[in-house]
């Protein structure tokens, strides 16, 4: 028997609570071309064609890798600015390898997600290093996209079949 608790407005107190919602879906007679509504915005994601897509947008992994670095960039602002720390620029470059073989069910044994991902980040101001580290634990302590990764989220799928 599987137990699973939901997120709710009990669990956390209401002044503290968000909750992010997407919608996609397939569209109509393609392969991989994917809609995204994110609140009021909307974007397309899809495949290269090397992976049979019509490439007109950035892939999901691609998705990944610019929402960890996002979220970086937005937490390295938010915690300078709490810590007095001057930031004059934060800069930041992901790449992360994947075996497709474990995507496609080649090798059971290779996982289809990212091997590893490596970020590479510049930032620029008149700082000591040492308030820098202090500002990069501080990020590293508190960004929710890195913590999803890092730590891992409980994620609960339930399917509908419509006829």
């Amino acid at each position: 028997m599987t137990t699973t608790t939901q997120l709710t407005s009990t669990t956390i107190p209401s002044e503290h609570h968000v909750r992010p919602q997407i919608r996609t879906a397939l569209r109509p007679g393609t392969a991989t071309e994917v809609s995204v509504d994110a609140g009021r915005h909307r974007f397309t994601i899809d495949e290269p064609a090397s992976l049979g897509g019509t490439d007109l947008g950035a892939n999901p992994v691609d998705h990944l890798l610019a929402a960890l670095g996002a979220c970086n960039v937005i937490t390295y602002q938010v915690w300078a600015e709490k810590l007095g720390i001057r930031l004059d620029g934060v800069e930041i470059e992901l790449a992360g390898d994947i075996d497709i073989r474990g995507f496609f069910g080649i090798d059971p044994d290779v996982r289809p997600g990212f091997q590893g991902i490596e970020a590479r980040v510049t930032l620029r101001g008149p700082e000591s290093a040492e308030r820098y580290v202090e500002l990069r634990e501080t990020v590293e302590a508190h960004c929710p996209v890195l913590d999803n990764l890092t730590a891992g989220v409980p994620v609960t799928v339930v399917v509908d079949v419509a006829a």
